[in-house]
């Protein structure tokens, strides 16, 4: 049997747990003035996190409705997935902007890694579950 947990408690555990930053407006605007100083632009960097993270969401409640509720894959349906899709891509190329990268460059070291993760560029489950050390 699990151990009852009391709100109150756990309430006061997350707040010991929680970084300044997040828990106060003050050193949260400090620290987005240190990440702007190093030549990031906070918020679009934001932007494009927030944004990545509600779309793909949406996305997958497209492709979740399709395998668990049934709905059909018709025209309406992939063509609201190309839409998230081109939202997916929107917020990824604005936070590619905010850090000042090169979006090639960011394609390019996909490819070295998948290709150093699995061996003669085919995918392995043993090479997907045992990775090897500093592979992120």
């Amino acid at each position: 049997m699990t151990k009852a947990v009391d709100l109150s408690h756990y309430a006061k555990f997350v707040q010991a747990v929680t970084s300044e930053t997040s828990m106060d407006t003050e050193a949260f605007i400090d620290r987005v003035r240190e990440i702007e100083a190093q030549g990031i632009n906070p918020a679009r960097l934001l932007t494009g996190s927030a944004g990545l993270s509600s779309e793909g969401g949406e996305f997958n409640e497209i492709v979740k409705k399709m395998f668990f509720h049934g709905e059909n894959i018709d025209a309406d349906r992939l063509f609201h997935m190309k839409r998230e899709l081109g939202d997916i891509i929107w917020y990824w190329i604005t936070a590619v902007a905010a850090a000042g990268f090169d979006p090639n460059e960011i394609l390019e070291l996909n490819v070295e890694k998948l290709e150093k993760r699995y061996p003669g560029g085919k995918f392995s489950i043993h090479y997907s579950a045992n990775r090897q050390e500093g592979d992120i």
